[in-house]
């Protein structure tokens, strides 16, 4: 039988552990600090940090924001030996759920153009690329 999972806040105390699991799913970049990351989205008013636990171990995550025009989902993650467990699946119908109670029309997701399998996914689930491409520059150096 398969258990039961349940999407939940992410809890500051699990840090070290949610750290762990984006280095495990490869999501973590040297450019960017994963701790400064949580930080920052934990003094943000709108969307959120998840989380998905198997007994006390963090078995995925998604963040995700609102800017009052767009939904957005960043570090949405399985870990590897939980995925194929339709977490991916519940994770992002949870977004969907979530951005809808705010009236957000679209969700626009980031993922690296190498990583084929995740891109797979997200074909899976309807979405395309959109005919967009993505500036960035940075205004607080990590490292």
């Amino acid at each position: 039988m398969t258990p039961e999972y349940a999407v939940e806040r992410f809890d500051v105390a699990h840090t070290d552990a949610l750290v762990l699991l984006w280095q495990e799913c490869g999501l973590t970049k040297h450019w960017n600090d994963p701790h400064k990351d949580i930080e920052r989205k934990l003094k943000d008013p709108v969307g959120g940090l998840f989380v998905v636990r198997d007994q006390e171990s963090l078995v995925a995550s998604v963040m995700l924001g609102y800017d009052g025009h767009r939904g957005s989902v960043y570090y949405l993650a399985v870990h590897p030996s939980y995925q194929g467990r339709g977490l991916g699946r519940l994770l992002m119908a949870y977004c969907d759920t979530f951005l809808l109670a705010l009236e957000c029309p679209k969700i626009n997701l980031y993922v690296r153009d190498s990583n084929l399998k995740v891109l797979d996914f997200y074909d899976h689930l309807d979405y395309v690329v959109d005919p967009s491409v993505v500036l960035g520059r940075r205004l607080i150096a990590d490292h």
